[in-house]
């Protein structure tokens, strides 16, 4: 690695200068790793041997990763990710595993982010800035468990009925003929927030079945790239660990989709192959 422009596979990363540039350089570095962590799984498990010396785990800012060993220089020009993750491989769970790697890749984006911070002289404010647009990401650990948290949604934006992950039922709004077994979904449009408040719901019940409905669509986040849905973009549900992925990040199409009985995702797949 060489502060003068990373450099990964012959490309030349740029020197994040600013707070919206060492932003992307974070977004791009974690959307490598949440890539080897959940897509990419089975490649970056079998990279990880423990067999090999101290491997690292990079993220590089054109959302690509790497398994190599660390960088000779001491000290490092950049900060370094955890060393030594595939000597605990094969002594841990395979989850247990890869929630440690995210852990350890999510103190790493920090580290790197702020690092870049001090060397441009980010005063409280940048600094504060940039915590911020960092903090209302979740977390690697958080997509690869699946335990992504999210304030509630007091905006009443999510009008069209939520997804049931206990019903296993289709719930696109586009087509009602969906097949049983697979769930997906082009989740709802936000309405025009116009000012005008909506007349209550009769019956204390219904009100408070809206408002979880509500809350779960709200933390609905695609467990491949962390990012929230958009207006008409197609969704699918895995039927194992039933987690929302976008149509585009697992290369699911809706006529594709309608032909799956059930659906498993890229790293619930790679697991029952291993078994």
């Amino acid at each position: 690695m060489n502060f003068g422009g990373e450099k990964m596979e012959g490309i030349q990363h740029p020197i994040p200068r600013t707070v919206e540039e060492v932003f992307t350089d974070f977004k791009g570095r974690r959307a490598g790793l949440i890539k080897a962590l959940t897509l990419e799984v089975e490649k970056f498990y079998q990279q990880c041997d423990p067999e090999k010396e101290n491997l690292c785990l990079y993220g590089f800012p054109n959302e690509t990763w790497e398994v190599n060993l660390p960088v000779e220089e001491v000290p490092p020009e950049l900060p370094e990710p955890a060393l030594g993750i595939n000597f605990a491989r094969d002594g841990m769970q395979e989850k247990d595993w890869l929630s440690l790697v995210a852990v350890h890749s999510d103190s790493w984006l920090l580290s790197v982010a702020f690092y870049f911070g001090a060397r441009f002289g980010f005063g409280k404010s940048e600094r504060r800035r940039l915590f911020q647009m960092i903090n209302d990401l979740p977390t690697v650990f958080e997509l690869v468990t699946g335990n992504v948290k999210q304030p509630k949604d007091h905006s009443g934006a999510h009008t069209n009925g939520s997804k049931s992950k206990s019903s296993g039922k289709a719930q696109s709004r586009q087509s009602e003929s969906q097949p049983k077994g697979v769930k997906m979904s082009a989740l709802p449009k936000e309405e025009d927030k116009s000012g005008e408040v909506e007349e209550e719901e009769e019956g204390g019940e219904e009100e408070g079945e809206e408002e979880e409905e509500d809350d779960e669509q709200g933390a609905t986040l695609c467990g491949a790239c962390g990012d929230n849905y958009g207006p008409d973009e197609f969704w699918i549900c895995c039927d194992v660990c039933e987690r929302w992925f976008h149509g585009k990040c697992v290369k699911i199409t809706p006529a594709k989709a309608e032909h799956i009985k059930q659906y498993k995702c890229p790293s619930c797949s790679t697991k029952r192959a291993r078994v």
